[in-house]
């Protein structure tokens, strides 16, 4: 066998991996394990298929992974109280951060809702979600 199937073999036994775990590290290694691969058919020396492979795997990590990362999230459905985010609710109970105070209905349920600009906002105003943190809204006039 050829130093260029072994580099191959490392990237097979790296996508494989990258297969049976998530966030898209080792997929970037079977990248430069192919830039590697590359490197040995092409008869350089060891030294350069590892130099190859050390830009190749930078490479993977500084513009493949980020991309790979952002297509994944994409398809991803917002599910439970995640899914109130963007929402518009209607105050039922005047938002006062001095007071510590405030509500909003969201189709029927009551949450505890806090001023995403600490200001305060009056009972009946519309709102937009804009985060939450266990069981409080942050909110923001519409």
């Amino acid at each position: 066998m050829e130093i260029w199937h072994y580099w191959a073999l490392a990237a097979l036994a790296l996508v494989v991996g990258e297969i049976l775990t998530s966030g898209f590290a080792l997929v970037c290694f079977a990248v430069g394990a192919v830039g590697g691969a590359i490197g040995a058919a092409a008869g350089c020396s060891i030294e350069w298929q590892i130099g190859v492979f050390t830009i190749a795997t930078l490479v993977a990590f500084l513009a493949i992974r980020p991309l790979l990362v952002r297509l994944s999230k994409k398809d991803q459905i917002v599910t439970n109280a995640d899914a109130l985010i963007g929402r518009t609710a209607k105050v039922s109970e005047e938002i006062n951060p001095a007071e510590g105070t405030g509500r909003v209905a969201i189709d029927g349920d009551d949450w505890k809702a806090e001023s995403e600009s600490g200001e305060v906002i009056e009972k009946g105003a519309k709102v937009v979600v804009t985060n939450r943190e266990s069981i409080i809204l942050t909110v923001k006039k519409q």
